[in-house]
């Protein structure tokens, strides 16, 4: 069962590398906005997703210019917003994408569903990401599929996109 995660796992990660690419440096370059200049990089995270927010204040490479979101922060035009969420269709995240595009502060999203047009945390987001995992990874003894690692897959994301942003930075 180990090997069979493993595997699992691997092919997550791949299909995410593989196929977000493009919105990866988009949201990297888009962040880097907020932390090139005098802005703020605000992570709002919902659910499990806050196990990103935990890494981005507390790792030994922290995120440049990242601060926590929350309702009460006065938002300015040098701010970004980084919505990670599990679900597109999360009350909490697509309330704040609709506040925030009403107030024309630009944000991204990441969520596993991918681009369509019920996605309207996609729509509203100025890049979005998904993580493509919309069901279980590995089949149940039911029938079923389990195994769901948002965070892990959102992580993974936040790496790539920490990575193209600290080589714009470092690039200027």
């Amino acid at each position: 069962m180990m090997k069979m995660l493993t595997t699992q796992l691997s092919g997550l990660l791949q299909r995410i590398s593989s196929s977000e690419e493009e919105n990866i440096e988009e949201t990297a370059r888009l962040l880097a906005q907020a932390a090139a200049r005098e802005g703020t990089v605000f992570f709002a995270t919902f659910g499990e997703m806050k196990s990103i927010l935990v890494n981005a204040q507390f790792a030994a490479e922290p995120f440049p210019s990242m601060q926590s979101w929350s309702p009460e922060i006065e938002l300015t035009s040098a701010d970004r917003v980084w919505i990670f969420t599990r679900s597109c269709y999360d009350e909490e995240a697509l309330a704040l994408a609709k506040k925030l595009s009403e107030e024309f502060i630009p944000f991204s999203a990441l969520a596993a569903e991918p681009i369509s047009d019920d996605n309207m945390l996609a729509d509203l987001a100025y890049t979005y990401i998904s993580t493509k995992l919309t069901k279980g990874l590995l089949p149940a003894e039911d029938g079923t599929r389990i195994v769901l690692p948002h965070a892990l897959g959102g992580l993974f994301v936040y790496e790539a996109v920490k990575m193209k942003l600290n080589e714009m930075l470092i690039g200027e």
